[in-house]
């Protein structure tokens, strides 16, 4: 890779620069696996949904790197489950799409406190790599916790720009698989779409990084696979950033 030729690199957050992918997998199968074991299918709302098992294959299919109101509601569409939208404000006790949401964030906050996170070697030695030829590096995150995260991992000084879920809605920025946010955190950077490389490790996150226009998208592969990352639009894959710097 020639880095000094990139005008920025823009980074997902969660399964590129720290393993809170793992974290957020967890809470969600938490959620999940709660409600669909407590849904009372024999309401008329309810009959013919499917409440079987929550799986990993859920996850990468339906919710991995999407804003997290809209992974719940495209999990449950896919699963004949119709809720009410609700409102962000909902509690989390609330059977809403919003309030779903947000208990599966009572589970992720509860996991990071009680376990933190250590950022993959791989990436800071990437990130090294980069300061050191002065390219503007950002974080492009679904996820509202993306500055807890990055505090939590050593690594908030490092960005020129961090565009998370809290930024694209005060914004309106249409969420990945669109490439809203990242065009965004491309133009705080001074790049040009075409001169920026997106790195994602997640399928709707390649796909928005291959629907803006990039110069580049990198595809990191923590479990969506190969295969799929490349089917979504990266241009290379690798399982470690470290082989990158």
């Amino acid at each position: 890779m020639a880095w000094d030729a990139q005008g920025a690199v823009l980074f997902d957050l969660d399964g590129v620069l720290t393993p809170t992918a793992e974290v957020h997998m967890a809470a969600w199968a938490r959620m999940f696996g709660d409600l669909f074991a407590g849904l009372d299918t024999t309401r008329p709302d309810l009959r013919g949904a499917d409440t079987s098992a929550y799986t990993d294959a859920d996850y990468f299919a339906h919710v991995d790197g999407k804003p997290r109101y809209q992974g719940v509601a495209d999990l449950l569409a896919a699963r004949g489950i119709r809720l009410p939208q609700g409102s962000p404000e909902d509690p989390p006790e609330a059977l809403t799409v919003c309030g779903l949401g947000n208990r599966k964030n009572v589970a992720f906050t509860a996991i990071l406190e009680r376990e933190g996170v250590r950022p993959y070697p791989g990436s800071v030695a990437l990130l090294d790599h980069l300061r050191g030829l002065g390219v503007p590096v950002a974080v492009v995150s679904s996820s509202a916790n993306a500055p807890a995260v990055l505090a939590a991992a050593g690594l908030a000084e490092r960005f020129d720009t961090v565009v998370d879920g809290r930024v694209a809605a005060d914004l309106g920025l249409a969420g990945k698989p669109q490439p809203d946010t990242f065009l965004h955190a491309a133009t705080a950077c001074g790049c040009a779409p075409e001169r920026a490389v997106v790195v994602e490790d997640a399928v709707s996150g390649v796909r928005a990084g291959a629907a803006g226009g990039f110069g580049l998208v990198v595809g990191v592969d923590r479990g969506a696979g190969a295969d799929a990352l490349r089917a979504a639009g990266a241009d290379l894959v690798v399982a470690d950033l470290g082989e990158l710097a």
